[in-house]
């Protein structure tokens, strides 16, 4: 039931303190003060409300805006908030006192989302319109219209280093990003038809993506120019992978087949065949040595990258294989599949080691924490799935989304992972208790997730064509 309120929670025990009440339609976003003493609502009434949450009272009733307020961001010293709304503008304001200082205006559809920069300074604002504009605070100014992605961002990645992103998208193109101030760097261009994937090799210095133009191309970051373009494949690339050591990338294909590269020459070593049907996924073992694909025929494959031979089929799923994940130390792997399952997989024998049932509805995909120890699914059934590599057991479900679950990444240090969902969220999880810690929401279904090296920077891809970037500095775990 909505009840157009907010409620104040003490979190180490989850009781409720208090209800905010005062708004008279939907509560749409709410932000909290640096200083942790004041939060700002946002709501479908067209108004927001400032509220003291050491005293859990109403400060003050910001009105000025003439259509719903979708979100509101907080400057870092807690002094003023920027708003978003359905009336095409943004609004600054005064948050002592409650004036308006100022209305934003440039967009020419809603404004969906607003975000400060950590020097307070800068805001960065998001609308429907696929664009987003960077504005001057001080002089309360447009600075740079920035354009998105036209279709829906199918990958994203990250640079070693975290400072740089690279998007891929339905709309042919890919982007390079400052994660630091969510700022379009570069438009990749090349590619006729949807880019399904992209990967960085891992000196950070160049790019490979994947397309449906039965391609691959390979980028040069530091100039957006394009280096390569890989042949070969007759029919849609679905993923790529790199080898540790960045001289070597494997792609599957729709073409039912695993091409291994020369990333010195851009020459194809040797192709892979095997599989019936179309290849979804593939990954690259720690060593560099072996390579696993899954397939649409129900199988995964292992093969020594040395001499395109295939080791062995690994059979025991009943429907398409969605994804493949390896273990850091090279011996095992997990595949998620439309038959509602997980299968952990021995290396070395190609023996299955133990199916992980729990899912209601198909399994979109898996990692596997730093430590190797423990795995996190994502399906089709609205949950997250945490389990046990060592016994195959369920330790959590993870609760909280409306819809699918697309994606799914884990923080470096093993202990919380990001969902990425239809329901146009991204939601941060604790793994040790299972607790969610925070929700990101998004304009549109968000269909992909990543998490740089620093563990803080999470980047994720929309439908829409939006790519996010969030910070977790200051999340609780």
């Amino acid at each position: 039931m909505i009840d157009n309120t907010l409620k104040l929670w003490y979190l180490p025990t989850g009781e409720e303190i208090t209800t905010l009440g005062g708004h008279t339609d939907w509560v749409t976003s709410v932000a909290i003060a640096p200083d942790g003493q004041t939060a700002v609502s946002t709501s479908d009434d067209k108004t927001l409300k400032v509220w003291d949450l050491v005293k859990e009272t109403e400060l003050a009733t910001l009105t000025g805006h003439s259509e719903a307020v979708n979100a509101v961001a907080i400057s870092p010293d807690s002094q003023t908030a920027v708003s978003a709304s359905g009336d095409n503008t943004l609004k600054l304001w005064d948050l002592a006192t409650g004036w308006e200082l100022a209305t934003l205006r440039g967009h020419s559809f809603r404004v969906n989302a607003v975000a400060i920069t950590p020097d307070g300074k800068t805001a960065v604002s998001a609308s429907s319109n696929h664009t987003l504009k960077l504005w001057d605070l001080a002089t309360v100014s447009e600075g740079v219209n920035l354009q998105g992605h036209g279709l829906c961002v199918k990958a994203v990645a990250i640079t070693p280093d975290g400072k740089t992103a690279v998007s891929a998208s339905g709309d042919k193109t890919l982007k390079l990003w400052d994660v630091a101030r969510g700022w379009e760097l570069a438009t990749l261009k090349g590619h006729s038809s949807w880019v399904n994937g992209v990967a960085i090799i891992p000196d950070g210095k160049t790019a490979i993506s994947a397309s449906g133009d039965n391609t691959l191309k390979w980028w040069d970051l530091a100039t957006g120019w394009q280096i390569a373009t890989l042949r070969g494949h007759t029919d849609s690339v679905t993923s790529v992978a790199i080898a540790p050591d960045g001289k070597t990338a494997v792609s599957a294909s729709e073409d039912t087949t695993v091409k291994l590269w020369d990333l010195s020459t851009g020459a194809e070593i040797v192709t892979l065949r095997g599989h019936s049907r179309e290849v979804n996924g593939v990954a690259i073992t720690p060593d560099g040595k072996r390579a696993i694909s899954g397939s649409e025929d129900t199988t995964l494959k292992l093969w020594d990258l040395a001499t395109g031979a295939e080791i062995v089929t690994l059979r025991g799923h009943s429907r398409e294989v969605n994804g493949v994940a390896i273990t850091p130390d090279g011996k095992r792997a997990i595949s998620g599949s439309e038959d509602t399952t997980l299968k952990l997989w021995d290396l070395a024998t190609g023996a299955e080691i133990v199916t992980l049932r729990g899912h209601s509805r198909e399994v979109n995909g898996v990692a596997i924490t730093p430590d190797g120890k423990r795995a996190v699914s994502a399906s089709e059934d609205t949950t997250l799935k945490l389990w046990d590599l060592a016994t195959g057991a369920e330790i959590v479900t993870l609760r909280g989304h409306s819809r699918e679950v697309k994606g799914v990444a884990i923080t470096p240090d093993g202990k919380r992972a990001i969902s990425a969902s239809e329901d146009k969220t991204l939601k941060l999880w604790d793994l040790a208790t299972g607790e969610m810690l925070a929700t990101f929401t998004g304009d549109g279904a968000i269909a992909s997730c990543a998490v740089a090296a620093d563990g803080v920077t999470v980047v994720g891809g929309a439908w829409l064509g939006r790519v996010y970037f969030l910070r977790l500095e200051g999340l609780r775990g």
